[in-house]
């Protein structure tokens, strides 16, 4: 899968947002960098379609821009003004050149769900490569409200549960892209969250 990450010029806070290239062009998340549409520009002239991950404002907060220069269909789990399209858990969806499962995953956030290709996963914050607290398999945070660590476990496990031993791309709302054995790392993730021991010390 040929993936972009569209946020790698900014210098505030955002989450990763990934461009997925290919005979249906996708955004996933459209993230908080005030020049995401410049730099999706340098890759494609159009986009088919956003996908949200979930509403946390690092991961929404450029949406309307993105929606005004491309004019995509959008796609999320919870309801928002800019929503085309509602999704829920077992859905299929094209992403790039693959077809895509919606696994929800909440946990880190309510309306939370993940993409699943042949190739790639989509994790959002549910589960990340590294993040500062943990590399080579971390999990999102679960210490405010709304949030629950016995929720993300679930999740972690059924993203596991349905995620093909093919994948091997890994795409997470922060951190570091991973290519290689991405089962594993999400396994040491799991193992990380199930100790329930706080992500932060200050958690």
């Amino acid at each position: 899968m040929d993936v972009e990450v569209v946020t790698s010029g900014a210098e505030s806070f955002t989450c990763n947002a990934f461009l997925a290239l290919g005979e249906t062009t996708t955004l996933v998340d459209a993230g908080a960098y005030e020049g995401v549409v410049d730099e999706v520009r340098e890759h494609t002239d159009g986009v088919d379609q956003v996908v949200l991950t979930h509403q946390h404002g690092d991961h929404v907060q450029q949406l309307d821009t993105v929606v005004e220069a491309f004019d995509p269909d959008v796609y999320a789990f919870a309801d928002h003004p800019r929503r085309t399209h509602e999704l829920a858990d077992g859905d299929t969806l094209p992403v790039g050149d693959e077809t895509a499962e919606v696994v929800f995953t909440p946990g880190h956030a309510p309306d939370h769900v993940s993409l699943v290709t042949e190739s790639a996963l989509f994790s959002g914050d549910v589960v990340v490569h590294d993040d500062g607290a943990f590399d080579d398999g971390s999990f999102g945070r679960t210490d405010m409200p709304g949030q629950s660590r016995e929720r993300l476990v679930g999740s972690i496990r059924e993203l596991l549960a349905r995620m093909p031993d093919s994948v091997s791309g890994f795409y997470a709302g922060h951190g570091s892209v991973f290519e290689g054995d991405v089962r594993a790392v999400v396994e040491r993730a799991l193992e990380r969250a199930e100790r329930r021991e706080p992500k932060y010390p200050d958690e």
